[in-house]
């Protein structure tokens, strides 16, 4: 598999995420279009990441979370969870677990696949900061080891007028439940 986008797609993908940084100032009001763009057009592979982030619905945009560290990061802001990305257990161990009607995939593989990373507890909380977000679905998020050892995973959601973070059996899967991601640049 290429992870480089040939120049039509390539414009294309710029083009969207250059309309959408400009439409959603407040997740980004400290930085110019002119310093992202300097640095995607450093990095070819990231911008094939970007590529799959909006190929599977997750409408990228520039957004200032915590604990991502230095950089530039894109992160997943579509309403819902990214339609692309549904129907998916946690990780392998909880696909592979399953006797019977296996999920499509995980969400772990998955992300490793795009080259994105799932947002933990803390970096949710701050997207919903931007949001609201998964108003009518759910996101995996990145567990910590000990509640998956126990066979748990967590993920959140937006009801009633603020963020709640759950549990669920690692294995378990929804049509409404998928993952957002993100990438530093």
């Amino acid at each position: 598999m290429t992870r480089k986008l040939n120049n039509q797609k390539e414009k294309a993908l710029l083009s969207t995420l250059a309309e959408r940084f400009r439409k959603h100032k407040t997740r980004h009001a400290h930085l110019k279009w002119e310093e992202v763009l300097e640095r995607l057009e450093q990095k070819a592979v990231l911008l094939w990441c970007l590529h799959e982030m909006e190929r599977t619905g997750g409408e990228p945009d520039v957004v200032d979370l915590a604990d991502a560290g230095e950089g530039i990061v894109f992160a997943d802001c579509s309403k819902e969870s990214p339609a692309g990305r549904r129907s998916l257990c946690y990780d392998y161990a909880a696909w592979n677990a399953r006797q019977t009607a296996k999920p499509r995939g995980n969400a772990i593989d998955m992300a490793t696949a795009m080259g994105i990373k799932l947002f933990t507890e803390e970096q949710y909380l701050v997207l919903q900061r931007y949001g609201p977000f998964d108003t009518k679905t759910s996101s995996w998020l990145l567990t910590p080891e000990p509640i998956r050892r126990l066979g748990g995973a967590l993920f959140g959601d937006y009801r009633f007028g603020r963020t709640f973070i759950y549990h669920n059996g690692a294995e378990s899967y929804f049509a409404s439940r998928g993952f957002r991601g993100w990438i530093r640049i």
